[in-house]
């Protein structure tokens, strides 16, 4: 029997060197960056400890929450959120779509909103977290929350701590916001209630703009 001989290749046709492995892997660097609430990624935290891995047991780890250690032993693998709300019953931040898609569950990272679903908790050790509970000093509503409550801009609620925190963090950056920008900045959450028209207004009204009132406008 005559062996088959292999057919030549043709030219461009070499076989890839990309294996699974290194795709899944290249994969997973991109997603655990932590992405910015809204269309721009950001590198909310860095990785955990230079040099070696970590893991898969339990770790202690010290998280500053609101001003606050707390010191806990976490499996590398558990999410901000999942830390916040079911470790330190810090349950502001919402789990809604857990895939980075809806911005329910948007706090501060050294004063940038990330989704916390997408950030691990032990990426977050080192750096100042802040959740909707944090923003209410002595009990007394923040300009954001106030902003809210008088231009009803919730309904169910499950959006309402993320757009709190986006907006917070967005307020800080610009300071004389129009409709417009106030769309393109906040696109990354999603409010399923359709109040929309409500928080636009709300932070117009919290970054003191003239005409803040629904009538105005």
């Amino acid at each position: 029997m005559r062996r088959r001989k292999d057919r030549p290749q043709k030219a461009g046709s070499e076989k890839s060197s990309l294996t699974r492995r290194d795709f899944l892997k290249g994969a997973g660097v991109t997603v655990s960056g932590g992405l910015l609430a809204g269309s721009t990624v950001a590198n909310a935290a860095p990785p955990g400890p230079a040099g070696g891995f970590v893991g898969p047991g339990a770790v202690p780890i010290t998280l500053r929450v609101n001003g606050k250690l707390h010191k806990l032993n976490l499996e590398p693998r558990v999410t901000l959120l999942d830390a916040l709300r079911d470790r330190l019953d810090t349950t502001g931040s919402k789990k809604v779509c857990d895939r980075a898609t809806c911005g329910a569950c948007t706090v501060m990272i050294d004063r940038k909103p990330v989704y916390a679903c997408t950030v691990l908790a032990i990426e977050a050790e080192g750096h100042d977290i802040t959740t909707i509970e944090g923003l209410a000093a002595d009990d007394k509503l923040s300009p954001v929350m106030a902003a809210f409550v008088k231009h009803d801009a919730q309904q169910c609620g499950f959006c309402t701590p993320g757009f709190v925190m986006a907006c917070t963090a967005y307020l800080e950056r610009d300071h004389n916001p129009t409709l417009e920008e106030i769309e393109k900045n906040l696109g990354g959450n999603i409010c399923r209630c359709g109040t929309y028209r409500g928080i636009r207004h709300a932070v117009l009204e919290a970054a003191g703009v003239k005409g803040g009132a629904h009538g105005n406008l």
